[in-house]
């Protein structure tokens, strides 16, 4: 599938089934990258003992910078691209950030 970039966001990933409803996204907040994911069905009750898991990751401007040396970007919108095109999987959130992690690089997530 191609890339949709609306308002400067574009989905990593998407999924539903009759089980369960995934979509983890990225955008600008600020000049912060956020990536953000949301599940909700039947799977997420089982394993987590409610209905709805919620995901946020929060990429300072520090960061996102190194991010984008690191993808050979110049703008956000680049940016975004590159995300969409090399972490469009069920595990994107882990990934980003893994890579992150790994190279020493300032985040903060939680989930609720």
């Amino acid at each position: 599938t191609g890339i949709s970039i609306r308002n400067m966001s574009v989905t990593l990933f998407q999924f539903q089934s009759e089980f369960v409803k995934v979509s983890i996204e990225a955008y600008f907040e600020n000049e912060s990258l956020i990536i953000d994911g949301y599940d909700i069905g039947k799977r997420v009750e089982e394993f987590w003992h409610r209905e709805d898991y919620e995901y946020k990751l929060t990429i300072p401007p520090e960061s996102v910078q190194w991010m984008m040396n690191h993808f050979n970007t110049q703008t956000q919108l680049e940016l975004l691209q590159a995300l969409a095109t090399q972490y469009n999987h069920n595990q994107c959130y882990s990934a980003i950030r893994e890579l992150l992690d790994s190279n020493k690089q300032s985040c903060s997530g939680f989930s609720w």
